[in-house]
């Protein structure tokens, strides 16, 4: 409770920026929360199978990465808090309209749409948060961040299924059910734009834009030599993100349909399961900075990414619901607690100029391997059925990490030994 009180308390002293930004955060993830629950049990619900439902993931991810480029380029140039304000105007949008329809053109029509528009908030919300916090505070701000991200997820996936299940209760079908709930979410989301409006947008002649003076720096990024090592550096976040999202791809978007499939749980019970396993998240986002402290940020995401391993698997081969629930919820909250560690690992050895393509590419590469894994868990699962096709998934995704977290020890360690040897090299 100390924790909890000394965390609020410090939130009373934030900037209004980021009062502002941490409020329009809250309203967009619940919305996506509640859509990104419900929204393929809606498209089974139309009649669908689960090859329509891996198209629609994938088209959606391929639209996202698509747009990442483009939006990393034009928030290193202009104006990022315009670019968050359109985001949740045209994803509040698409939500509306997906939800509202059914037919096979429309429903991959929109999901192009709505990926497209998603890419706004993915990719600049770290930077302008990096924009809005001194460079020693960005660990522990973007473990809050992502922490709050995780519980308005929390709030919307859990509210989203027991609202469903309380609609049906009262009488709607399960289609109409989904539906209001679906068109409720987009409303939330559409909503985001509005604290946005009154944030005050960094000028490009701030000290937050300039290259951070803490963060040691051996070449200067405007030099050639200094892009071509920064370009170099980012390529390195490309590749392990690559890999993560190959191997995320394969299991995040389809844990819902897993767990209906083969326990043949409510909706109310999957949302809560999220929800605790977003809890767990949260908790070890905020013990994260403590073990990046203890161990540095590189070993630290490592850790958390091993860890979660063990747990993967279980929930691949278990046939008793608590234990692939248990296994679940370790396994989201070890290997999610690492994002926000890897975020200012990269933020740290990025200029300012180049923060939006940095987190756009390796956004894109994310995305590009969670795409490219619809059609193939589809195929496994139709193939093999919902206990060897998804205990394959779940395998290939466990290598698929180890191969990810050993790549990213080794590329990393040698430059964070660097910069903590240059740092303590600094007069005081």
């Amino acid at each position: 409770m100390s924790f909890i009180q000394s965390i609020i308390l410090e939130m009373r002293g934030w900037p209004r920026n980021i009062k502002l930004f941490f409020l329009a955060n809250m309203l967009y993830q619940i919305g996506t929360g509640m859509f990104g629950v419900l929204y393929n049990l809606y498209i089974q619900e139309l009649g669908y199978n689960d090859a329509m439902n891996g198209r629609v993931v994938s088209i959606q991810s391929f639209a996202t990465a698509f747009m990442f480029v483009p939006i990393g380029l034009w928030g290193d140039k202009a104006s990022r808090k315009k670019i968050l304000v359109l985001g949740a105007l045209f994803s509040g949008s698409a939500f509306i309209l997906r939800s509202l329809m059914s037919g096979e053109a429309s429903l991959i029509g929109l999901a192009v749409f709505t990926g497209l528009f998603a890419s706004f908030f993915q990719v600049q919300a770290i930077p302008f948060l990096a924009e809005n916090v001194s460079g020693k505070d960005r660990l522990r701000m973007f473990s809050y961040f992502s922490s709050l991200v995780l519980a308005s997820q929390v709030i919307g996936s859990m509210g989203g299924g027991v609202l469903a299940d309380a609609l049906q209760a009262l009488g709607l079908n399960a289609l109409l059910s989904l539906r209001t709930v679906l068109v409720i979410g987009g409303a939330v989301t559409f909503a985001a734009f509005i604290p946005m409006l009154f944030a005050c947008e960094k000028s490009g002649t701030s000290e937050n834009r300039k290259p951070d003076a803490e963060k040691p720096v051996s070449l200067d990024p405007g030099t050639p030599q200094g892009a071509a090592a920064e370009f170099k550096m980012i390529g390195r976040f490309v590749l392990g993100q690559l890999l993560i999202g190959f191997g995320s791809g394969l299991v995040v978007p389809y844990l819902n349909l897993y767990f209906t499939n083969r326990f043949s749980v409510s909706l109310s019970v999957i949302g809560v399961l999220i929800s605790l396993g977003q809890i767990m998240t949260i908790v070890s986002m905020l013990i994260g900075p403590s073990l990046a402290a203890r161990v540095g940020q590189v070993r630290a995401v490592v850790c958390f990414q091993i860890l979660s391993l063990p747990f993967l698997l279980l929930t691949g081969f278990t046939n008793l619901f608590m234990l692939a629930a248990v296994s679940f919820l370790f396994r989201q909250a070890l290997m999610n607690a690492a994002n926000p560690i890897q975020s200012t690992i990269m933020i740290d050895r990025i200029g300012h100029s180049r923060r939006g393509i940095a987190n756009s590419l390796t956004q894109t590469a994310f995305m590009l391997g969670w795409a490219t894994m619809g059609p193939v868990q589809s195929h496994l699962v139709t193939r093999y059925g919902t206990y060897w096709g998804y205990a394959i998934t779940f395998s290939v995704t466990g290598c698929l990490y180890i191969g990810a977290s050993l790549l990213y020890f080794f590329m990393f360690r040698g430059s964070e030994r660097k910069m903590t040897e240059e740092q303590a090299s600094q007069p005081a």
